[in-house]
Order: structure tokens, then C-alpha cells, then sequence
């Protein structure tokens, strides 16, 4: 592969990994390497980035990416520098060349004593070191032939286990486990960075043998704007928790400066015919009439169960991130009985705490424990009937899975026409709707339902709404 072909593999590698790459940005990094050229691989990377990564959570995926189109090691371990063939390197590993020893029970024990070390001293050459070899020697997938991957993350944290040597760690340093939690914070961290290290190990040596396209295509996590709310791990929700402030503050950026340009009402006729007269009846300067400045209120209605909670979390995070825009807003959350939780967005309100409290909230919002569309839309009908008004917007969040249960179409319809706007944002795949219990197609007969998957949907929609 020529350094061409590989560029443009790259760059398209990157665009199937959710980063939004123009064909200008691409002749831009070419120049950029042009001009820095190719003797530093970390010069190469800052060239790309700068070129490339436009928003700073894109820049995971870009590293990932970057790394199986220019390793840095190849084979077993060998520095990319090293006049060695990786195709060469690949079919010995893959026809068996790989030893097997080194994997016994004294080995693991010598070697988690020495990630102990490592981990207290928080080196990162050393983690770098201890992943390759942990891959190596523990994370064969044994029984694979010629061609197929055969190094495994998860043999190796199953072997090796890192997060359980958070306490030897910390007694090495003198503390005990629950002593000085700052501390154990960033033993925590070193040990998701090992981790990290230990799955770019493998996505390497992946790549060697099934090539970087399959590898980038399969493995490499779509950027943090872009991932599916159903879909994020535990670290993904707290990144998107990070995302949340400066998500609403661009949003509440773009819908002032919107609101701003719409701020003119339309041309006075009468008055512009009349300052014409001083320029002998040329209209130089066009007079428009004041418009009335208003806003709306904002009710949310919530489906907190199980499959949906995260969605439903964060759409109301930043809904409430946006509560300026609006001159009232209140949430109600359901899963088969109504409950409002208004109070849990108080101003000043830390966000971990405001999830914990939606996350309790589930309990007072459930009779059964089962989803049921129909009796939440009777139940708030009949307890909040004054909730909506001619100058109120309907936002209806859930995935419209109601357990065949009856949909009370004729409430829901009553509470559209009670509403000014009415909207229904859905996290599932449009092409989802209507299989199984979903009524999505029920729905969105009487209001406008709106697929809203990841982070970058929801932050369209709610400038949308403003």
C-alpha cells in the first residue's frame, strides 16, 4: 500500500468512525505532512489531529484509528523501525510461531505483582510494556487457524483481573482501600489505562492480520456525540455527562443568536412609504414593525424504564440545561403511573446527583414494574389537566414499547390538541418501529415522532425546537 492509498484509507476510516472529514480538511493534513514530513510518528499524529479532529470528542476514535494505520510496534512487539515485514510478522503469528509458555500460575502471580508496581507509580512506559506482554502471554485464543484473530481483551482481563489490585496498590502506598479516596481515584484511572493499552494491543495485532479497514470498521467506538444512549457503558455515560454543559451552552448560543435574527417583525408599509418622502419618494431605508417577544412553556413527559433510562436522563438534563429559553418547564417521568420531578432540576443542582435522583424517582413512577403507555397518558390527563395550554410544547420521550397494553389513542390525542407543539423523540431505529410491542406507528399518527439515538440528534433537535 502506497502512502497515498494508505492516506485515503485513513481518512475514510476516520469518516466511518463518526468524524466528520471534508475533502479540504484531507488536502490540508497532505500539506501539513508535506511540510512536517514523516520522520517523527507523533509529529505525524499532532498533523492529522490538527487537520482532521474537529471537536475534542472525536479525538478518542481518531487515536484509535491513527494507531492501525501507523503502528508504532509490529508483530510480537518490535518497533515500527525495525526493518521487519509486519505481513511476514502476521502469517508467523498466525501459523503458530507464538509461544505458549509464561502463562502458568507462578508466572500470573510474578506478573500482577509487577502491574502492582506499576500501577503505584503510575509510569505509563511500564503499563505500556506490562499490556504488550499480558496480550502475549495471556491473551491467546487458542484453536484459531491462519488468518482469524487470535488475541483476546477480555482473556486477558480474565487472567489478569487489574481491577482487583486496587487494594494491594494502595496498601502498598501505606493507605487502606477506603482511606483517602483522591487516591484511590487515580489508581482507578491507572488501571482503566492499562486497559485502554491492553485493547490497543489487541486491536493491533488485530489488524495485522485481518487488516486495519476490518479492524477500524468493527472495533473502534463511534466518537461520544455520536453513540447510541442504549448502546454506552458506564465511563461512556459519565463522558456524556461532561458533554452536557457545553452541548446546551453552544445550543443556547445558536438559538439566542436565531431568536435575535427573527426579532424584526414585518415591513411597515406605511412607515417606509413615509420616510421615502424626505428622498423624493425612494425608500433608502426599509421600517419594520416591532414584533411581540414571547415564549413558550415546556412539558416533558418521560418513560424511565429499564431500556430507555439513559436516554431519557440525559434528554432531560439538557432539556433543563436549556430551561432559560422556555418561561416554564415541567418534567413528569412514567412507567405505568405518572410522578413529577420538576424540583430535581433546581439551579445549582450538581448533574451525578440529579441522575441518582431520576434513577429513584423510577420507583415512584411504577404500579407494576411493567411499561404502559396507555394508563400514563390517562393518569396525567386526569391528575395534571391544567398541565398544558395553548402556549405549551408537548415533549414526549420513550421508545413507545407499551407491552401490547391499550394505548388510550383518544387521551393522547386530546393532550396534542391541548398543546401548542407536540413532539415524540424516540431512541430507536426508525426501522424498529412497529416490530414486536413497539406502537410506534400509533404515535406517530397523531404527533411527530423523531428518531434521537446519541448526543448529536439530540442537541439538532433541541435547537430545532427553539
Amino acid at each position: 500500500m502506497s502512502l497515498l492509498d494508505r492516506h485515503l484509507a485513513f481518512v475514510e476510516a476516520l469518516r466511518s468512525a463518526g468524524l466528520p472529514v471534508s475533502l479540504s480538511e484531507g488536502l490540508d493534513a497532505v500539506h501539513a505532512i508535506t511540510g512536517l514530513g514523516l520522520a517523527d510518528r507523533e509529529t505525524l499524529r499532532a498533523a492529522y489531529a490538527a487537520t482532521l479532529v474537529k471537536r475534542q470528542p472525536h479525538r478518542t476514535g481518531f487515536d484509535q484509528v491513527f494507531d492501525l494505520y501507523f503502528p508504532a510496534l509490529i508483530g510480537d512487539g518490535a518497533s515500527s523501525d525495525q526493518l521487519v515485514d509486519p505481513a511476514e510478522t502476521a502469517a508467523e503469528d498466525s501459523a503458530g510461531s507464538t509461544t505458549d509458555s509464561g502463562d502458568g500460575p507462578q508466572e500470573l502471580a510474578d506478573f500482577r505483582d509487577a502491574l502492582v508496581d506499576a500501577l503505584g507509580m503510575g509510569d505509563p512506559d511500564a503499563l505500556a510494556r506490562l499490556a504488550r506482554d499480558a496480550v502475549q502471554r495471556f491473551g491467546l485464543i487458542r484453536g484459531r487457524g491462519p488468518g482469524e484473530q487470535r488475541w483476546s481483551s477480555y482473556n486477558v482481563m480474565n487472567r489478569v483481573s487489574p481491577g482487583e489490585l486496587v487494594a494491594r496498590v494502595l496498601r502498598g502506598m501505606g493507605l487502606e482501600p477506603d482511606q483517602d479516596p483522591a487516591t484511590r481515584r487515580l489508581v482507578d484511572a491507572q488501571v482503566r489505562a492499562f486497559e485502554g493499552l491492553v485493547e490497543a494491543e489487541v486491536r493491533r495485532r488485530a489488524a495485522e492480520v485481518r487488516g486495519p479497514e476490518h479492524v477500524a470498521r468493527y472495533t473502534v467506538r463511534k466518537s461520544i456525540d455520536q453513540l447510541d444512549f442504549t448502546a454506552a457503558r458506564k465511563s461512556d455515560l459519565e463522558e456524556m455527562r461532561r458533554e452536557l454543559g457545553p452541548l446546551a451552552r453552544r445550543l443556547a448560543t445558536r438559538m439566542n443568536r436565531h431568536k435575535a435574527a427573527r426579532r424584526r417583525g414585518p415591513v411597515d408599509f406605511r412607515h417606509t412609504v413615509r420616510a421615502s418622502m424626505s428622498s423624493g419618494g425612494v425608500p433608502l431605508e426599509i421600517h419594520h414593525r416591532p414584533r411581540r417577544p414571547s415564549r413558550s412553556d415546556l412539558v416533558v413527559l418521560c418513560d424511565v424504564s429499564g431500556s430507555v433510562a439513559n436516554f431519557a436522563s440525559f434528554t432531560l438534563m439538557l432539556v433543563f440545561a436549556l430551561r432559560e429559553q422556555f418561561d416554564r418547564v415541567r418534567a413528569f417521568t412514567f412507567v405505568d403511573e405518572i410522578h413529577e420531578v420538576t424540583d430535581r432540576f433546581r439551579p445549582g443542582l450538581d448533574p451525578v446527583e440529579t441522575m441518582a435522583a431520576l434513577a429513584t424517582s423510577a420507583q415512584h413512577a411504577t404500579l407494576w414494574g411493567r411499561t404502559n403507555y396507555g394508563r400514563a397518558f390517562t393518569r396525567f390527563a386526569e391528575q395534571h389537566p391544567d398541565a398544558l395550554t395553548p402556549k405549551t410544547n408537548l415533549l414526549v420521550l420513550g421508545d413507545a414499547r407499551s407491552n401490547y397494553s391499550d394505548l388510550a389513542l383518544p387521551v393522547v390525542a386530546g393532550l396534542v390538541k391541548s398543546a401548542r407543539h407536540a413532539w415524540w423523540l424516540n431512541p430507536e431505529a426508525p426501522r424498529h418501529w412497529g416490530t414486536g410491542d413497539s406502537a410506534a406507528h400509533e404515535y406517530a399518527a397523531l404527533l411527530p415522532m423523531v428518531e434521537c439515538r446519541n448526543l448529536t440528534q439530540l442537541g439538532q433537535f433541541v435547537h430545532d425546537l427553539a
